[in-house]
């Protein structure tokens, strides 16, 4: 065998081992990256929720979060809160809060009604940034709180740059 060949063999694995060491910490950085498994929906709210009501226990029911159950696009999800009561009967609504336990800010909205408001009803679109529980917290003047939810699976997510 002539030693140019041997030369050329010897540079070709070489560039073979290079080409293979420049590409195994990309290999290696990407499986470092995926993602873990989601947290169950809806488990970020226990730290939050006390925070919110005061320690108040909230109950579910009487809140209905009406939202497609699929959402193409997180940059935004239609969204109709309504809050079940007799107008002008006591207790009144006093505050309507959305909740997003995935979003980097979890209070999406925050909304105030007085007891002559003819109806408690909310329609928006939100920002969502991927799969989620969306929760609807309504505090009313005699001092409780009542909730209801919506699951939405969401296709694209928003909120990637931390806003």
């Amino acid at each position: 065998m002539s030693s140019q060949r041997l030369r050329r063999q010897w540079l070709a694995w070489l560039a073979r081992c290079a080409g293979l060491a420049a590409t195994l910490p990309l290999a290696a950085g990407a499986r470092a990256q995926m993602p873990t498994a989601p947290p169950p929906l809806g488990a970020g709210y226990s730290l939050l929720l006390p925070k919110l009501t005061g320690g108040v226990p909230v109950r579910e029911g009487r809140v209905l979060v009406d939202t497609p159950p699929l959402a193409d696009n997180g940059h935004s999800v239609a969204m109709r809160v309504v809050v079940d009561r007799v107008p002008g009967a006591e207790p009144h609504v006093r505050s309507l809060t959305l909740l997003s336990d995935r979003n980097p800010r979890p209070v999406i909205l925050k909304a105030y009604f007085n007891a002559r408001s003819p109806r408690t009803e909310l329609a928006t679109r939100v920002r969502l940034n991927g799969t989620q529980r969306v929760l609807a917290l309504a505090e009313f003047s005699d001092g409780t709180w009542w909730s209801g939810h919506a699951d939405v699976v969401v296709t694209e997510s928003a909120c990637l740059d931390g806003s």
